[in-house]
């Protein structure tokens, strides 16, 4: 949604959702893809089960803090998030060197299963935005995300390089995810009907990806190929 539809929907929710205690943070995430892609092309083709594997954290981490390595999946349209706390050096020891986990479980079995299907797994894509998170009044279950400046870049692949890249939304665009299990609250329904909001499909990764193919395609006439 553009800026000015962002506005009104805020103000017309004040009431009813407000700001976790976290507040506005910046959540940074690194892709495991293969060589070629594989794995967001499958995605792309939108099958009944896709999954991601990622590396993310919540602000732009340093030695020895929390991050959080995550496999993604999605089924018949409900997503299910598993993954696993780890300190950043052990998280990218495990991702980027394939050092064995010290203590295994079903979780880092699940990864392994995601590794061992796809072979070749490397870092390919930095994803960071900025993220404001509301819940429902009546309902805490009931969340709403806003995520901005959303940045992708395919070199400097690891999290503490900071937040900095190529674009994917225009300036004042945001994208809105609603998570509640069960219906949607008839309120937030009709005030998505009056502010003309409808859902549409969209992975920030996946369009990452065809802003990283636009651009080797101009490279590519251009004779200028630079893969990072």
């Amino acid at each position: 949604m553009n800026e000015k539809k962002y506005k009104m929907l805020r103000q017309t929710i004040e009431d009813k959702l407000k700001i976790d205690k976290y507040g506005k943070v910046i959540i940074c995430n690194v892709y495991f893809d293969t060589p070629n892609y594989q794995v967001i092309r499958n995605s792309l083709d939108k099958p009944i089960y896709k999954e991601k594997l990622r590396l993310r954290s919540y602000g732009i981490p340093q030695d020895g803090d929390k991050v959080f390595v995550e496999l993604k999946k999605k089924f018949k349209g409900i997503v299910y998030k598993r993954r696993t706390e780890m300190e950043l050096s052990a998280a990218e020891k495990y991702l980027y060197e394939r050092q064995p986990i010290a203590v295994p479980s079903q979780i880092t079995n699940e990864i392994e299963w995601f590794i061992n299907l796809y072979k070749e797994v490397l870092p390919m894509m930095y994803i960071s935005y900025n993220r404001i998170a509301m819940y429902g009044v009546e309902n805490p279950e009931l969340r709403v995300t806003f995520d901005n400046n959303i940045l992708w870049r395919t070199e400097e692949l690891k999290l503490e390089k900071g937040s900095w890249g190529n674009t994917i939304l225009e300036e004042g665009d945001r994208v809105m995810e609603i998570k509640i299990p069960g219906a949607m609250p008839v309120w937030l329904s009709h005030i998505l009907d009056e502010l003309e909001i409808y859902p549409v499909s969209f992975s920030k990764y996946g369009r990452g990806y065809q802003l990283f193919k636009q651009e080797n395609n101009i490279q590519n006439k251009k004779g200028e190929i630079r893969y990072a």
